[in-house]
C-alpha cells in the first residue's frame, strides 16, 4: 500500500481526484482509481498520476461566483431598490407603461393598418401590390396626331413609379415635421404635401390593398 509521502503532489492526493474505487493487486497492495474532477487525464486516472492543477486536499476552495448586477430601469441611471441590509438581494422594479390613447381607441382594422405602414415605411420589406385585375395589362398612351405611334407602358411599371413618389412624399413629410422650421412654416410645408397627395388620388384604383393608397383632403380619397 502506498504511504501519504509516496503520494506527495499526485493524483491520489488532490483535492480534485474523485470517484475513488480501490483495488487489491495480487500482492495485497492497495490501488485507488478515480476520475479528474478537471478532466486534465482521461479515465481511469490513478492515484500516481499528477499534472499542473495539482491542488491538495483540504486546501481547495471553490471560486466565488459574481454578485449578478443590478439592471436600472429603462437604461436611465436609477438605483437598484434594495431590501435590508447591505447583502439583500436587489428587487426588480416595475416599470410603468402607458399606451396612447390613439392607439387604444383604434379597432383591430385600423390597428394592421397602421402596423403595416410602420414596417414598409420603416423597413421597407414588403412590397406594395398591384391590383389583381391591372397585373399583366399596359398603359396606352395615344396620340391626338394621326400617323404618329402610340406608346404603351407595362401598368406595372407605371405602378412602381407611382409608389416610389409616394414613399418619398411620405420621407419628405417626416422631414419637415422633424425640422427646425417654425410651426407656421411646417403647416405651409405640410400642405403642400397634402396637395400632391390629393392629386395622385387617380392611381388609388391601381394598389390592391386600399390602405396603400393616397389621402389628400377629406374626400380626396378615390376607389
Amino acid at each position: 500500500m502506498s504511504d501519504a509521502k509516496s503520494l506527495d503532489g499526485r493524483c491520489g492526493t488532490c483535492a480534485r481526484f474523485v470517484r475513488v474505487t480501490e483495488r487489491i493487486d495480487e500482492n495485497g497492495e492497495v490501488h485507488r482509481v478515480g476520475e479528474c474532477l478537471l478532466g486534465v487525464w482521461p479515465s481511469p486516472l490513478f492515484e500516481t498520476n499528477t499534472c499542473s492543477q495539482y491542488t491538495m486536499r483540504g486546501t481547495f476552495t471553490p471560486a466565488k461566483r459574481p454578485a449578478p448586477r443590478a439592471v436600472s430601469p429603462a437604461g436611465l441611471g436609477a438605483p437598484p431598490i434594495h431590501r435590508g441590509g447591505s447583502g439583500a438581494r436587489p428587487v426588480p422594479v416595475r416599470i410603468a407603461f402607458h399606451i396612447p390613447e390613439e392607439l387604444t381607441d383604434m379597432d383591430a382594422n385600423e390597428f394592421r393598418r397602421v402596423l403595416r405602414e410602420v414596417i414598409r415605411d420603416e423597413l421597407g420589406v414588403t412590397p406594395i401590390p398591384l391590383g389583381g385585375r391591372w397585373q399583366g395589362g399596359e398603359v396606352v398612351l395615344k396620340p391626338g396626331k394621326e400617323g404618329t405611334a402610340e406608346k404603351r407602358i407595362p401598368i406595372e411599371t407605371l405602378f412602381h413609379k407611382i409608389v416610389m413618389i409616394r414613399d418619398r412624399l411620405r420621407v419628405l413629410e417626416q422631414k419637415v415635421n422633424a425640422s427646425k422650421l417654425t410651426a407656421e412654416e411646417k403647416v405651409q410645408m405640410q400642405q403642400y404635401v397634402t396637395q400632391c397627395y390629393g392629386s395622385l388620388t387617380t392611381f388609388n384604383v391601381l394598389f390592391a390593398d386600399k390602405s396603400d393608397a393616397f389621402v389628400g383632403q377629406k374626400g380626396d380619397k378615390e376607389d
